[in-house]
């Protein structure tokens, strides 16, 4: 996908200073067509990881439930388990000193006798139900220690590689860029000011300087997923073109345009998806020029790999 959207910069930028024949205008709309189709791909594949993720926090909760049913059920059945011990005890003292007694008590002798018998079958199949909870609540205990370890080591790795980008951007100012942690994720916003001029999918030298400095800080980490997200406030462009009408096509292309940057210094390709929003996902509403300028953004999202955590989930 990213060589076709290559592709299609290497065309727009040769078409903006000639006239485009039909034949060539139409095999560059047609590949814009395949590129946008992928794109819904890639975020079609973005919504299923994150679904996925949030099946796996529900079978965790799920797990966690069910694993206090069981250290209830447990509980009930050993307390159940140690009245039937005494309960047969006392029986099996009865009976013995019924067999000394007279034979005028043989029918209630034969009475305790069957009962005495039905308490020990019915012990022995309480203390093998005892046993099988307790070997099904130990498997379950760890169970959920696996999941909760391997969470814990998702979200300190998270946590680590949110450190290591905050302090490879120190030298930039807050107001440019800001990195913080959301839903087991790692959030990179770059204003517009940053990194582009108005209307520009061009990234400026300071842009350049600071996402090389993110590339230096993620490109040996490959258990990560990145998804460019472009966006733009609800104000049209000024100036269309063939190959840019609006505020979705500005932002797909500069999220393009960064994503080059990344791999060229160093991210691997195969990491990296670029999309773009548009106005459609504004952090605040569009009602004025300070709202406005927060909307005109690039977020860099960095997912960890969860393979693992499916695993553990796919044995359960």
């Amino acid at each position: 996908m990213k060589s076709n959207i290559i592709f299609l910069l290497g065309i727009a930028f040769f078409l903006s200073s000639c006239i485009v024949s039909k034949k060539k205008y139409d095999d560059v709309l047609a590949q814009k067509v395949k590129t946008e189709g992928e794109l819904a791909d890639k975020t079609k594949q973005l919504e299923v990881a994150n679904a996925s993720l949030k099946e796996l926090n529900e079978s965790l909760s799920k797990l966690k439930q069910d694993t206090t049913d069981l250290n209830q059920t447990y509980r009930a059945t050993s307390q159940k388990l140690n009245d039937l011990n005494k309960e047969y005890e006392q029986l099996n003292s009865y009976y013995k000193n019924l067999l000394n007694n007279s034979g005028k008590l043989n029918r209630d002798l034969a009475q305790q006798k069957d009962q005495l018998l039905s308490i020990q079958s019915n012990l022995e199949a309480t203390r093998k139900l005892n046993d099988s909870l307790s070997v099904s609540l130990i498997e379950r205990e760890k169970k959920v220690k696996e999941l909760e370890q391997i969470l814990a080591n998702k979200d300190k790795a998270v946590q680590d590689l949110k450190d290591r980008i905050t302090n490879a951007l120190l030298n930039f100012k807050e107001n440019d860029l800001t990195v913080k942690v959301k839903n087991g994720k790692v959030y990179v916003s770059l204003a517009e000011q940053l990194l582009f001029g108005s209307g520009s999918i061009n990234v400026d030298a300071k842009g350049v300087t600071a996402l090389q400095q993110l590339a230096k800080a993620i490109k040996d980490q490959k258990d990560i997923q990145i998804m460019i997200e472009g966006h733009t406030d609800n104000v049209p462009i000024s100036k269309k073109s063939q190959y840019m009408q609006d505020n979705w096509d500005l932002s797909v292309m500069r999220a393009t345009s960064i994503t080059k940057i990344l791999t060229k210094a160093g991210v691997s390709a195969n990491q990296v998806t670029a999309a773009g929003k548009g106005e459609f996902s504004p952090l605040a509403p569009n009602d004025n020029a300070q709202n406005k300028q927060k909307n005109r953004r690039t977020e860099i999202i960095i997912t960890p790999n969860l393979d693992e955590l499916f695993k553990i989930l796919g044995t359960n």
